[in-house]
């Protein structure tokens, strides 16, 4: 394009050319609505965002999967920690044997959902594959009257899980709905660190009677502890209340105690959020040494200090469970 071109294009556009200035439109003021105007105006937009909110939750609702009973399983109780590192699977296996030590008429269950790190083949003392049912469900694995399933018991001891997270989510789906649970009257899930994928999926596709939140006194853990119990909030799954692991040291020679990650912290926390204390558990080397051994203290050492402490604990959630269907 020429030069004649172009300044006939800049003239036309009335922008700015050889010394020539932009011609802008001219402003008009809007006129000055009535005050009854500005009101009606004002509710209908109230009432244009009450119909968008609530469309907007039923695309949601729909979008949600329909929460279905795991056969045979009266009540589903998740054990939860908002940070890895805080003894939460330790105290699942205590806890789920301390529920059928309390009452030798209930049938207990628990179910491994740590995908990454399965830990409870190793602290029930349990090897070996499920063996599959006529009608291809997998049996769990048994072990001091307890029914087990993990995927630890899926793969190599030594392997790593790398998986995406859809291959996660139908791992979880397999070991809610592909095992043969008997009838149970408590299951207890064994939740894997943070509030992910599976916390979700298993919130989601299952009725829970109840979550308990486990967590040291230590702020950093106290942090997403709090997460935790959001997170279950949010998806509408009672919170029971919480645990305060690993409370108190005392030295096995002067007995004298310490508060290694801090003293209350997990009770304040409670306190906070409008929640339960549970009990405290000890920070002792006797849980340690009979979980590494697969002889959880409950079972090994069911007259100690700590077993007492899970034994209340479970105790406890039992009180704040709903009653269960008949």
């Amino acid at each position: 394009m020429g030069a004649f071109a172009w300044r006939w294009a800049l003239r036309a556009a009335r922008l700015p050319g050889r010394g020539g200035t932009a011609v802008r439109a001219p402003r008009h003021s809007p006129a000055r609505r009535p005050a009854a105007a500005m009101s009606s105006g004002s509710s209908s937009s109230r009432a244009r965002e009450e119909v968008l909110r609530d469309k907007r939750a039923q695309i949601l609702s729909r979008g949600l999967p329909k929460q279905k009973p795991i056969e045979g399983v009266k009540q589903v109780l998740v054990l939860a920690s908002g940070k890895g590192g805080v003894g939460k699977s330790t105290a699942a296996v205590n806890i789920a044997l301390a529920l059928a030590a309390n009452d030798s008429t209930k049938e207990v269950g628990l179910l491994d959902a740590d995908i990454y790190g399965p830990s409870i083949p190793k602290m029930m003392n349990l090897k070996g594959n499920p063996e599959l049912t006529p009608k291809n469900l997998m049996r769990p694995l048994k072990n001091y009257g307890i029914a087990c399933m993990s995927m630890g018991f899926l793969i190599e001891e030594t392997a790593p899980v790398v998986w995406r997270g859809l291959m996660v989510m139908s791992a979880v789906e397999k070991l809610l709905r592909q095992v043969d649970w008997g009838q149970l009257d408590y299951l207890v899930i064994d939740m894997p660190p943070g509030t992910g994928d599976v916390q979700l999926s298993v919130s989601q596709n299952i009725p829970i009677a109840g979550a308990v939140i486990i967590s040291t006194p230590q702020d950093i853990a106290l942090l997403d502890a709090r997460k935790g119990a959001e997170m279950f909030r949010k998806v509408h799954v009672p919170v029971l209340g919480l645990v305060q692991n690993m409370s108190v040291f005392q030295c096995p020679k002067c007995k004298h105690e310490t508060h290694i990650f801090g003293a209350d912290g997990v009770r304040d926390l409670a306190k906070s959020l409008g929640l339960d204390i549970l009990g405290d558990i000890p920070l002792h080397v006797n849980i340690r040494e009979t979980c590494d051994s697969g002889q959880p203290v409950v079972i090994s050492q069911p007259q100690s200090d700590a077993a007492k402490a899970y034994l209340r604990i479970a105790m406890e959630i039992v009180r704040r469970l709903p009653v269960p269907p008949a």
